[in-house]
């Protein structure tokens, strides 16, 4: 099995996820979940139970919420194929929780990307685009935007593979034809 990055983009609810499995089962054997959500309220448990329920019992789910670089390279020789899910939650997490800077969160996905081209498995990355809106009313919502569509940036230019999904329909970006997806 080759070695891929593939970068699978959306809004919010447009199948992104779902779209990000269906890629990792068709390339098969081991699969790695890797999750970045935490559960800090009951709504939010409830829909990593309906995603945990959705994936099945092929999966094996790894949960991380800040250290995920360390946490691929580690699960990234047990498996075949590793979806994070999802980028712009761990984001959230490390400049929040950790008060990581623009700069520091931009060096943290440098880490990942070298993590993600560094194992030998398929790496699908899940994460939101967040740039179609309005500007946000307050300087932290706008540079955490800043930082995902800069951060989304540098993972279409390291992945191999690139898509956008809008309403539970993948759109290849890159490369133009061929490969995963295509109809």
């Amino acid at each position: 099995m080759a070695r891929r990055v593939i970068l699978v983009l959306g809004g919010a609810r447009t199948g992104k996820s779902r779209f990000a499995l269906r890629v990792a089962d068709a390339d098969g054997g081991r699969k790695v979940y890797l999750a970045t959500a935490r559960a800090l309220d009951d709504e939010m448990r409830r829909r990593i139970e309906r995603h945990r329920q959705e994936r099945g019992a092929s999966w094996r789910t790894v949960e991380e919420a800040l250290a995920l670089p360390e946490t691929l390279r580690t699960v990234g020789g047990q498996c075949d194929v590793v979806v994070i899910d999802c980028m712009t939650l761990w984001l959230a997490n490390i400049m929040g929780e950790e008060g990581a800077s623009e700069e520091a969160a931009l060096g943290r996905v440098r880490a990942l990307i070298e993590a993600a081209r560094g194992v030998d498995c398929t790496v699908v990355i899940v994460s939101n685009e967040v740039g179609g809106g309005i500007v946000p009313d307050n300087r932290l919502a706008r540079v955490y935007r800043d930082v995902v569509g800069l951060a989304n940036q540098m993972l279409a230019d390291a992945a191999e593979e690139v898509f956008v999904v809008v309403a539970g329909i993948p759109l290849r970006l890159k490369p133009q034809s061929g490969g995963v997806g295509d109809a």
